[in-house]
């Protein structure tokens, strides 16, 4: 398996079809395999990769999984992330709020079902910290509290939870992952 930067309008197509797959409506079985929440156009997934790639990975040149990376200035142009910024930039965070720092957005973790259990999540977030770490101190996501398995994975990666919204008809955790040194 290869993890690397998305960079081909193909691998853009396959992210959107990965992520389509794996829409909370489309999942058998959310509580078990876990969803994503919200659906990105192909042109909003340009935009997210042209200025924070996402990071792939791929097997024999499919793609079967990414977490992407967002500016905060992109939230504005979807209406679930617009939603999601307003809300977590007065979270507490560090003695100041989450919106006084200069944070990247997790803008989705999915995995192909058929590579589950393979420590992809985990291989793709190593990419994304080694990726952004010295561009933003931090990286905050949030996920529905249905999704425990996502939950999981986040913690495992070093996720810390910092509060929780309500947005979208749903409930989220907002959760951070501090690079600074020291934190």
């Amino acid at each position: 398996m290869k993890i690397c930067l998305a960079n081909s309008d193909n691998e853009i197509q396959q992210i959107r079809q990965l992520q389509s797959l794996n829409l909370k409506e489309n999942v058998e079985d959310s509580a078990i395999d876990g969803f994503v929440t919200a659906c990105y156009s192909e042109a909003f997934l340009h935009n997210m990769n042209s200025s924070t790639p996402a990071i792939i990975a791929k097997e024999k040149n499919k793609v079967v999984g990414y977490a992407l990376a967002t500016e905060r200035s992109l939230l504005r142009n979807h209406p679930l992330l617009n939603d999601l910024s307003d809300q977590i930039n007065d979270i507490p965070f560090c003695g100041k709020r989450i919106g006084d720092f200069e944070y990247l957005v997790v803008g989705q973790l999915c995995v192909a079902k058929e590579v589950r259990g393979q420590g992809v999540s985990q291989q793709l977030y190593r990419t994304f910290k080694n990726t952004y770490k010295d561009h933003y101190p931090f990286a905050v996501t949030d996920v529905d509290t249905e999704n425990l398995a996502s939950f999981r994975t986040h913690i495992k990666a070093g996720f810390k939870p910092v509060g929780t919204l309500h947005y979208g008809n749903s409930d989220w955790n907002v959760v951070v992952w501090d690079w600074r040194p020291n934190s």
